[in-house]
């Protein structure tokens, strides 16, 4: 079984995280959606509302062997744990691109067994960002259509 992992902190989810998930059926049996709590930076949504929100929009979806867990520490004792071996990263432009490889070569130098595979973002998703999603919204911008719409309200209502 090819169980894949989408790492990301996902403050709040975007309609380009769903498309790199959607896609990413496409290439694994199993795909688990790894929510990241990262000492490093303060989120606004908790964990369990980041999870919840993945959860329903995947639901929405109608997507199918998709599994969403939260995790602490190294990405790749997560993977282990889980019986993972391939890292999904979705990248929106080339300045993505020089984080990503870096992180890319320290989880195979960590675990030499891990792949990680990058996936360019869908046209229309490339300039979305997590950050520019709360940003707009807590300004009383208009951010329908760049999160999914099961999860829009309470995302607004966290915002404003």
């Amino acid at each position: 079984m090819k169980i894949g992992v989408y790492p990301g902190s996902f403050d709040p989810v975007t309609n380009g995280h769903i498309d790199i998930i959607k896609r990413s059926t496409k290439i694994f049996d199993k795909l688990i959606v790894g929510v990241i709590n990262n000492p490093n930076k303060s989120p606004l949504f908790t964990m369990e509302e980041r999870i919840d929100m993945i959860s329903k929009s995947v639901k929405q979806q109608n997507l199918k062997d998709i599994e969403v867990k939260g995790f602490d520490g190294l990405l790749v004792d997560f993977m282990r744990q889980n019986n993972a071996n391939i890292i999904v990263k979705g990248l929106r432009a080339v300045s993505d691109f020089e984080y990503e490889f870096q992180m890319a070569l320290m989880n195979r130098k960590l675990d030499n067994e891990i792949e990680t595979i990058f996936m360019m973002t869908s046209k229309e998703y490339s300039y979305l960002s997590s950050s520019m999603i709360k940003e707009v919204g807590s300004l009383n911008g208009c951010i329908k259509g760049l999160v999914p719409d099961v999860v829009l309200k309470t995302i607004l209502n966290k915002l404003r």
